[in-house]
């Protein structure tokens, strides 16, 4: 290598030596209040704040919402693990289907047949069915929200900051210009270590304050463009918002349903020797046989006139919803009829002193 360019070279190291340290002194002059800082308009500066809070709370809402589908930390800094070595996140089985499967299984073993046998199995699908529900919301919210939310932060918010910081290195440089073009004019007529600042100094100070104040209006602009986008930012958030609640609307539907089902499905099980009435006989193998949902089927009723009261027998267990609504024990025998304004689909009946509404698909009227 010649003498030329290991002189080219020392003057490029020394000029970036000499550029850091006077962002330095710049900034410690301003920390300490014996420097002027360019300051920016009122617009850049809410555009700067906006940026930040919406980097703040997006970080917020992605480790919350991370902690709502998964509660357990150990799995969420495995997942973490997997996701930094670029490996798929283990497929585990939801606590609900834990849950169901053991219920289950604990049906089974005590028999489908016996009353709490059958219970459990039925309480176990249902489980099963809110855990793969559950899944599904997992899989939606992932998608929808939590990967939009980390693909900002960490795509056009890494890009936002590291423009940030070179608009501060280069306002930094161009406040220490203006220092050196206000020290050379105040110091050309005075002697400094026996040397005035000359006219060629002052020039020197002052182009150099040029190139300083273009290339700050040029990442300023650059800077302010990006953070403008988060506009856009913002409209997208708001539509992946609108599909996380949908979905997270979808799931607790489906957990409702599938506890409307299995309520219908357990219907009343006595406890403790049952209610005490003289048509009651609890025969739990009457039980309808397990299911994932259960929907009552379809049958001809041969309905009483309203003045006639008919003998019917309850096909299936049925639990009041209200007080207006009468619990039913499967081949029980209870007495029905019409009633003057009553929807078509229910029936009035009486059982001893009890008297209550009750579906028509869950009788069936004897002759």
């Amino acid at each position: 290598m010649d003498l030329n360019s290991l002189n080219a070279k020392f003057k490029k190291v020394a000029g970036g030596a000499s550029t850091v340290f006077n962002r330095a002194v710049q900034f410690t002059e301003e920390k300490l209040g014996t420097a002027e800082k360019t300051e920016l308009d009122a617009h850049f500066e809410n555009l700067m704040q906006r940026s930040d809070k919406t980097k703040y709370w997006s970080e917020i809402l992605l480790k919350h919402t991370d902690t709502l589908l998964q509660p357990n930390p150990n799995l969420r800094m495995e997942d973490l693990l997997y996701e930094k070595l670029d490996k798929k996140k283990k497929d585990r089985t939801t606590q609900y289907e834990i849950l169901g499967n053991s219920m289950v299984e604990a049906g089974n073993d005590f028999g489908p047949g016996t009353s709490y046998g059958n219970a459990l199995v039925k309480c176990g699908q249902s489980q099963i069915q809110i855990g793969n529900a559950e899944r599904d919301f997992v899989t939606s919210t992932v998608n929808n929200f939590l990967q939009p939310l980390s693909n900002f932060l960490e795509g056009d918010m890494k890009t936002i900051l590291k423009e940030k910081k070179i608009l501060e290195t280069k306002r930094l440089d161009l406040d220490a210009c203006k220092s050196r073009v206000r020290k050379a004019k105040s110091q050309s007529s005075t002697q400094q270590d026996g040397k005035a600042c000359t006219k060629d100094d002052i020039a020197k100070a002052e182009s150099d304050l040029r190139v300083a104040q273009s290339e700050f209006d040029r990442q300023a602009e650059i800077t302010k463009i990006l953070l403008e986008g988060i506009n856009s930012t913002h409209a997208h958030h708001l539509k992946c918002l609108n599909e996380f609640i949908e979905a997270q609307m979808t799931f607790f539907a489906q957990c409702q349903q599938y506890m409307s089902d299995l309520q219908k499905q357990l219907g009343s099980y006595p406890v403790g020797g049952g209610p005490s009435n003289n048509n009651t006989s609890s025969s739990s193998s009457s039980l309808p046989a397990p299911s994932n949902t259960y929907t009552p089927p379809s049958i001809e009723v041969t309905a009483p006139t309203p003045t006639e009261k008919r003998q019917a027998k309850a096909l299936y267990d049925y639990d009041a919803a209200d007080s207006s609504e009468l619990s039913l024990l499967a081949d029980e025998l209870i007495m029905v009829y019409r009633v003057q304004g009553l929807d078509p689909d229910w029936l009035m009946a009486e059982r001893g002193s009890q008297r209550g509404k009750v579906p028509v698909t869950y009788l069936k009227v004897l002759e």
